[in-house]
């Protein structure tokens, strides 16, 4: 996987050919994960987000994109901290993604902004062979 990080928690991984049908693999692979681990109350936003960041790797990168769930602390309580959803997107292009403001007309532009205003942390980390974008989502009531 490209820019993975030791993680502690419950991880589901993924790599998708850069085609066409990776966006719609990879929103079908990560609802079925959180759908498996309790989290539907979390899954269509983060359907939304992965599919914002996987068509973004897709349009500019030409290898193969990861995908990458981490339940974190699941029980609560501890001092990890509160629960969250970590996610990440990751490609071989080592360029960090550049928001912009989208015009009302535009067709896109808009996926960095959604993901900022979503969740309760995001960011982009450089790897050895490309660059990884993630958010982390509180999960309620864990």
């Amino acid at each position: 996987m490209i820019g993975v990080i030791d993680t502690d928690g419950e991880c589901a991984e993924w790599a998708f050919p850069a085609e066409p049908g990776a966006v719609r693999t990879a929103r079908h692979a990560v609802r079925g994960t959180l759908s498996s681990w309790g989290l539907d109350s979390v899954g269509d936003v983060t359907v939304l987000l992965v599919s914002e960041l996987v068509t973004n790797s897709l349009r500019y990168a030409s290898g193969p994109i990861g995908v990458r769930l981490v339940r974190r602390n699941p029980a609560g309580g501890s001092a990890a901290g509160s629960p969250a959803l970590l996610v990440e997107v990751s490609d071989p292009l080592p360029d960090p993604p550049l928001a912009r403001v989208a015009h009302p007309d535009d067709e896109g532009g808009r996926g960095l902004h959604l993901v900022a205003v979503s969740a309760q942390r995001w960011g982009t980390r450089h790897g050895k062979s490309g660059k990884t974008v993630w958010f982390e989502l509180a999960l309620p009531g864990e």
